[in-house]
């Protein structure tokens, strides 16, 4: 009965330690600071161009498009060099969102399939698995239609990306205890275990793996926006004499 809770007990710690998408270090968790650097904006890349905005600060919004800049609504005059390198800045953008959103969804991937493993191994119920499964459309649908449409709002997605995923967790972990008290009042208590230890190896081997995989798509990712900031640091261009900072270094600790 102790080895049984004691592996329920750790069970549940897992399962909040994944709604916070950080199961493992090589899980990223999603904010502007993945790559300690931030951006104090939110970002829409469409055909249109690129667009970025916040409520408070200066600017509040920057625009750039084939080698065209405005700020704060008004267009701005920039060099023949500033030009191209909106440009590059443009394309790097255009490229770099598809990519954080197969991340993203990777990532969603990796948190439920922990969660549906050890559901599955706690309870043994088709039912329960589809309840997570259900969670995780829900959030994959989420992702679709914020990252998957090139808007990077930090105050929706960042919180609601997690809080789906805390959700899917805390529900599910309510039904995890009322099942293991049945299964041990029940008599099915070593049935259980026998079914955990089965599956944990098998779950363990599956999750490490595409962590590290997820590790090196992120690595990728974060290459990227660091060549980005440095496109943006060659800028001649200044407002109010101050260089356009649009990504800066992350302050230590965030």
């Amino acid at each position: 009965m102790t080895v049984l809770f004691r592996r329920a007990a750790l069970a549940f710690v897992c399962l909040a330690v994944s709604a916070a998408t950080q199961a493992d270090d090589a899980t990223p968790r999603f904010s502007s600071d993945q790559c300690a650097i931030s951006t104090p904006y939110n970002v829409l890349v469409d055909t249109g161009g690129v667009w970025l905005y916040r409520d408070s600060g200066a600017p509040k919004e920057i625009f750039f498009h084939d080698g065209r800049l405005s700020v704060d609504r008004e267009v701005q005059t920039v060099g023949t060099a500033d030009a191209a390198r909106l440009r590059q800045l443009e394309s790097g953008a255009r490229v770099l969102m598809p990519q954080v959103t197969t991340v993203a969804r990777e990532s969603v991937g990796v948190a439920f399939d922990a969660l549906a493993g050890v559901v599955e191994s706690m309870t043994g119920s088709a039912r329960k698995v589809r309840q997570v499964e259900r969670h995780r459309s829900d959030t994959l649908a989420y992702i679709d239609t914020t990252l998957g449409t090139g808007r990077w709002d930090q105050d929706v997605f960042g919180e609601g990306f997690e809080s789906r995923i805390e959700a899917a967790a805390e529900q599910m972990t309510g039904s995890l205890g009322r099942s293991v008290m049945w299964q041990v009042f029940t008599g099915r208590a070593g049935r259980m275990e026998a079914r955990a230890e089965r599956l944990e190896a098998e779950l363990d081997r599956k999750i490490e793996a595409r962590s590290a995989a997820l590790e090196t798509q992120a690595d990728s990712l974060c290459t990227q926006v660091r060549e980005l900031q440095s496109i943006q640091a060659a800028l001649d261009y200044r407002f109010n004499g101050q260089r356009l900072v649009m990504l800066e270094d992350a302050p230590p600790g965030d």
